[in-house]
Order: structure tokens, then C-alpha cells, then sequence
């Protein structure tokens, strides 16, 4: 896609399609409406009257040849009440645009932006368009794996030509971050077979290599050596071997700590000895979605150059049934050596997690944040609406509170309290895997608890998030990549805890 950046006045910008925004409306009032009422021979005012058409957020008056303009088709989108507009108002209503079939079949769209000249909307439209166009092909054949959209260039315009210059940093901005969740939607779309830990670990260094990082990928001799037994412990049950992938961005200055990400990335997760019901067991290819979006943020990172150091901690592997794999009762030992009594196999994600926490030591960080899949509970806390955020440090947690309010990301904070922590005891052991089901997603964030070292720390449970089942504004159903733009967000502004 070329972008292309400008300022002109509405009538006087010319493309197949040109693209503009309002409040909701029960009347043509105001000049710039009142401009294009005119133009089209008062079928905007017909369109209001009739109900048609209302502004409320993603409703799309389509309206052809507007006399006066040098644009032949004019679509004029709805952002909602104008008291509630904000950038996720911007994100849904481009998500929505991005699907019409004007767009779509147009070679070439301009969007104008006329009073909302700010820079966190210009960022949110070019995110809610990239986001709502996406479509994973790599697996369609014929007709069905071409492209349908034929649109090729857009035009981001300003009203004035003082805000071209911002309108271009927050454009390139969002289309990174964008970028960045597509990223993550396609790893988690990759079927299994194809995005093994070992051709997970080469696509790592690739993207590495492409955008500056630097990146490290332990064997399953070299995590040995490390003594993280209860990673190798989910790992032991598949043919497949192991691997633990370490990247580097090195924004900040020298000697700086770092930021320490950790991803769950399961690439398959069949429950293991404790076998998963066969239904929706095919979605097991995303209990990867975790390390996905940390290795998405870090992409990201390096494309916005953020100054800052961070860190990402992949530990990826299979968990699969055999005659090799680890059995329920079973105790093993983790890299820091405490020992945990294996109730439930298939709460395999907090066993790699232990041991990629507790090897975040190693950077003496300012903080760290996991990412994961973790646990289904998450689905009678929040639903699909949003991600629930556990820790130990509450100015960390209400960073991320402030980055979900900016990217529509929502996340929601639960204690951990004595009662899930003594949930996590075992009678012969130091820690069992699994609490039962009581306050599953607070008990695991209690389990993780205890390989944290003196950093502040903080949990995001993505579990319900990392999949839509039907669509929505900007979100595709399959993967959502749910995650990026939040953490990106908040790395963006980062200052010392």
C-alpha cells in the first residue's frame, strides 16, 4: 500500500474515493455537512430524515458525485455521540470502511479528516483500516487466495498544512503497530505442523535479522544446562524438541535495564497425559498467542525505535501424550529450584512460564510482563471483552490500565491473596501445577508468583482474548493478536518505575 500525505480542503481533494467523518446527527447543521447535502441535492438530509443514515460510530452514507468536489464518490462515516468520540471511535469506524465494497473495488481513497485534526486519531484510523481489511490466505487456493481488495494508495489529508508533518509521524506510527498485530495474527493462524519450535525459532531469528534485533535460541542441550526442569518436563511428551528464544532491543543507553518480556508459545497443546476434549481441540495451534505478540511488540519496538532496552523470553515447545510424557502425580524440578507436584498436565503453560520468569533474573530488569493463554476461567471473569492483569507492582499495573483506555486493549486488575497463594501448596512437594477450579486464573497468577524475583511484575491472562468468533469493528474472526498495540503503548511512554 502507498501512502501519501496532504492538506487541502475537502472539495478540492481528488480520488476515487474520498473518505470523511462525523458525529451522530439528527439534522444537516453545520457548514461542512451542509456542503455536501448541497452537493448531492439534499440526499444527505433524506438519508437523516429517512433514518438511513444517523453517524452512529461505523454507519457509511455512500454518495456519488457530489457536485463541486473532485472526488466522485464521497463516503461520509459515522463516529458516533460526539462526547464519546475517541481514537477507538476512529479504530472501529476505519475497521468498518476498510470491508466496503467502494473501498474495496476503488483504486485509490483519500482520508480527510477536517476538524479532528489529532494526532491520536489520525494513528487510530490507519490501524482500524489495516486491522478490519485483514484476511490470512496462506492456505486458500485458486480465487480464494487472491486478494479481493484492488485499493493500492491512500491519501491521508489534513486541513491545514502546519499538521502534515504530525499527520505523517502518527500515520507511520500506527501502521507500525498495525503491522505489528498482523504479525501476531498470522503466527497464530499457522497450523501446528508448520510452525514447529524449531521453524519457530529460525522465523524468530529471520525477523531478527531483518529489523535489527538481536537474537539467541537455546537447544534442548543449552536448556538443560539451565536446569529448567519444568519446561522440559511439558516439552519431554512430543517428538518435537524444544526451544527458548532470546531477543534483544537496544533502544536505551548503555548499561540501561531492561524491560523483560515473557510469552507462553505452546505451539500445540493437546493437554498432554490429561487429554483435552476433542472439540475446539484445533484451536490449541494459538496457545502460542502469548510469545506471538511478545515477539510482535519487539518487532515493533525496533521499528519505532523506541529508547528503551527490553528483552523477550520465548520458552516454546509441544505439549503432546506419549510414553515419554510427564504423568499426572509426577514431581519436577524448576530452574530455581523448587519443586512442583504435577496434578494436571494440560496446566503446562505456568510450568515453561516458571522457568523463563525465574531466568529474567539474569537482566536485573526494571520490570517484567508475561504474556499467555493461561487458563479458560478467564472466560467467567471477563468474557471476550477483555484480558484480566495480575502482579505486585500497582504503578506498572495502571500503566497498562492507561495503554488499554489509548488502543481499546481492555484489561481488568484481580488480586492475588493469601487464600489462592496456600491454593498452590502441595502436601509432598513445594507447589502443585493446579489449584482445581476455584479462582483458576487468580491461582495460576499465584503459582507464577513464585519465581518472580525483586521486580516489579505484571500477568496478562489473554485466554479469551486471543480469539473472535464472529468479528467484530476491526477484528476479523480467527486470531486477534490481542496484546501488541497495548504493551507497544505503554513501552512507548515508559518511565522508571
Amino acid at each position: 500500500m502507498k501512502y501519501t500525505y496532504a492538506a487541502s480542503a475537502l472539495k478540492d481533494t481528488a480520488a476515487d474515493i474520498l473518505i470523511t467523518f462525523t458525529a451522530s446527527i439528527d439534522k444537516v447543521t453545520g457548514k461542512l455537512l451542509k456542503d455536501i447535502d448541497r452537493a448531492v441535492d439534499g440526499g444527505l438530509a433524506a438519508m437523516v430524515a429517512s433514518g438511513e443514515f444517523t453517524g452512529q460510530c461505523g454507519e457509511i452514507a455512500s454518495l456519488v458525485a457530489p457536485k463541486g468536489f473532485k472526488s466522485r464518490r464521497l463516503l461520509l462515516v459515522g463516529l458516533g455521540d460526539e462526547n464519546d468520540i475517541n481514537a477507538e471511535s476512529f479504530r472501529k469506524a476505519t475497521g468498518h470502511v476498510s470491508r466496503h465494497a467502494a473501498v474495496k473495488n476503488a483504486r485509490g481513497a483519500a482520508f480527510h479528516f477536517g476538524s479532528f485534526d489529532v494526532a491520536a486519531y489520525f494513528q487510530a484510523t490507519v490501524e482500524g483500516y489495516l486491522l478490519g481489511s485483514y484476511q490470512y490466505l496462506d492456505y486458500k487456493t485458486g480465487d480464494a487466495a487472491k486478494e479481493k481488495s484492488k485499493l493500492a494508495a491512500i491519501k491521508f489529508v489534513a486541513g491545514k498544512s502546519d499538521d502534515v508533518s504530525g499527520l505523517k509521524t502518527a500515520i507511520t506510527t500506527g501502521q507500525a503497530m498495525a503491522e505489528g498485530q498482523l504479525l501476531c495474527r498470522a503466527l497464530a493462524h499457522t497450523p501446528s505442523r508448520d510452525l514447529t519450535p524449531r521453524v519457530y525459532a529460525k522465523k524468530a531469528q529471520q525477523l531478527a535479522r531483518k529489523h535489527g534485533l538481536k537474537c539467541q535460541v537455546l537447544d534442548e542441550k543449552a536448556i538443560e544446562r539451565e536446569k529448567m526442569g519444568a519446561f522440559l518436563s511439558v516439552a519431554q511428551g512430543s517428538v518435537e524438541p524444544p526451544r527458548f528464544i532470546i531477543l534483544h532491543h537496544n533502544g536505551g543507553r548503555a548499561g540501561q535495564k531492561p524491560v523483560v518480556l515473557v510469552g507462553k508459545g505452546i505451539t500445540f497443546d493437546s493437554g498432554g497425559i490429561s487429554l483435552k476434549p476433542a472439540l475446539n481441540m484445533h484451536e490449541m495451534k494459538q496457545d502460542m498467542a502469548g510469545s506471538a505478540a511478545v515477539l510482535a511488540i519487539m518487532i515493533t519496538a525496533a521499528r519505532l525505535r523506541l529508547p528503551l532496552n527490553v528483552v523477550a523470553l520465548i520458552p516454546t515447545c509441544e505439549n503432546m501424550p506419549s510414553g515419554n510424557a510427564t504423568r499426572p502425580g509426577d514431581v519436577v524440578t524448576s530452574r530455581k529450584g523448587l519443586t512442583i507436584e504435577v496434578i494436571n498436565t494440560d496446566a503446562e503453560g505456568r510450568l515453561i512460564l516458571a522457568d523463563a520468569l525465574d531466568y529474567a533474573n539474569k537482566f536485573k530488569p526494571q520490570a517484567v510482563i508475561d504474556m499467555a493463554t493461561l487458563t479458560g476461567a478467564t472466560l467467567y471473569i471477563l468474557g471476550h471483552a477483555g484480558a484480566p492483569i495480575l502482579g505486585n507492582n500497582e504503578a506498572l499495573l495502571a500503566r497498562l490500565d492507561e495503554a488499554a483506555w489509548e488502543t481499546g486493549e481492555r484489561v481488568w486488575e484481580l488480586p492475588i491473596w493469601d487464600d489462592h497463594r496456600a491454593q498452590m501448596k502441595s502436601g509432598i512437594a513445594d507447589l502443585v501445577n493446579s489449584g482445581g477450579r476455584p479462582a483458576g486464573t487468580i491461582a495460576a497468577a499465584a503459582f507464577l508468583e513464585n519465581f518472580i524475583g525483586d521486580w516489579p511484575w505484571a500477568h496478562i491472562d489473554i485466554a479469551s482474548v486471543d480469539l473472535e468468533a464472529k468479528g467484530t469493528a476491526y477484528t476479523p474472526s480467527g486470531a486477534t493478536g490481542f496484546g501488541v498495540r497495548l504493551v507497544v503503548e505503554m513501552l512507548a511512554g515508559w518511565k522508571k518505575l
